[in-house]
């Protein structure tokens, strides 16, 4: 089902090629939308509490992470058709592919521990090997790995703090105490400043993790809740979801200030910026609904209608990260 909110002129919008994914944690399902019907086309079932998604580096599969099913489910990001399922991973929550592409690390938001495994796609029957697990203060959340695949930066939710790991000696360089309940992390293209989303708080915390310890920078206000960051892929603004204030704000990652916000109703939580450039995709969490966000204007141009809890919203036509 489609639900309208008042309309712009969408005619101008370039439609996306690929469909759009989103998660939908609580029905242990992907839907399927069309990016130019706007209607959904089907629903995937995958593993319990799928909540993160990930594209593999070939870009032939898109990866699904079902935390309680301790499984990942590939599928093709064209066709959306289920390829392989992959188990005996533990909880992965997060996931993220190292620039280099040598690693594909998940963080297990339940057991409290990192794990690193070796991307093998040649190996049909195992084409993740685990290589490292790395304890974990409590509830490690998301993941950001710099541009040279040296650190790995790991927000942990429920001891508020934060983490590195030297992804080549494969151990924790640092860990120190932050806001309350950080969520996403966002590492700037030069990899000089981490921002990190609090979701207990309504700030975005600014940490330079150019030196050998990282000092704090900045405290951005942003809205109650704030969560989940997507660049806008020019490299001078980054948008953060505030899930409680029911808003989207926009960083400029020169003066690490908001300079616009828009709101966003449902519990924003994770998005994603279609290729146009313009058009903001936000899974509204506890509406069940997917929300078009028309940057230009800052409105809620659209939402379509999908499963319980949408989390992770993904597709392959996206503007540069």
């Amino acid at each position: 089902m489609v639900s309208l909110v008042p309309q712009l002129a969408f005619a101008d919008v370039m439609p996306a090629k690929g469909p759009i994914f989103v998660l939908n944690s609580m029905d242990a399902s992907v839907s399927v939308v069309d990016p130019v019907s706007f209607a959904e086309r089907k629903r995937i079932p995958t593993g319990k509490e799928p909540h993160h998604l990930y594209l593999t580096p070939d870009k032939k599969s898109l990866i699904v992470a079902n935390a309680m099913s301790n499984s990942l489910t590939f599928i093709d990001p064209v066709t959306a058709e289920v390829q392989r399922t992959v188990n005996d991973i533990d909880d992965p929550y997060h996931l993220r592919f190292s620039p280099d592409m040598k690693w594909l690390i998940t963080a297990a938001n339940r057991l409290d521990h990192i794990d690193l495994y070796r991307w093998q796609p040649q190996d049909a029957a195992q084409p993740l090997k685990l290589v490292k697990r790395i304890p974990a203060s409590k509830t490690p959340s998301h993941l950001a790995i710099d541009s040279k695949s040296r650190l790995l930066y790991v927000s942990l939710q429920d001891s508020d703090e934060l983490m590195a790991i030297d992804l080549q000696t494969m151990a924790p360089r640092w860990t120190i105490k932050i806001g309350k309940m950080p969520a996403d992390v966002y590492l700037t293209p030069d990899d000089r400043h981490l921002l990190v989303g609090l979701t207990g708080d309504r700030h975005v915390e600014v940490y330079d993790v150019s030196g050998a310890k990282p000092t704090l920078a900045k405290r951005i206000e942003t809205g109650e809740g704030a969560h989940a960051f997507r660049a806008r892929g020019d490299g001078r603004q980054v948008f953060v979801t505030n899930r409680v204030a029911n808003t989207v704000s926009v960083i400029d990652l020169q003066s690490l200030a908001v300079v616009g916000q828009v709101p966003v109703p449902g519990g924003p939580d994770c998005a994603e910026l279609m290729a146009d450039g313009r058009t903001l995709l936000v899974g509204s969490r506890w509406a069940r609904k997917l929300s078009f966000v028309d940057i230009d204007s800052r409105k809620v141009v659209r939402q379509v209608q999908v499963g319980r809890s949408p989390h992770g919203v993904w597709t392959l036509d996206h503007a540069p990260r």
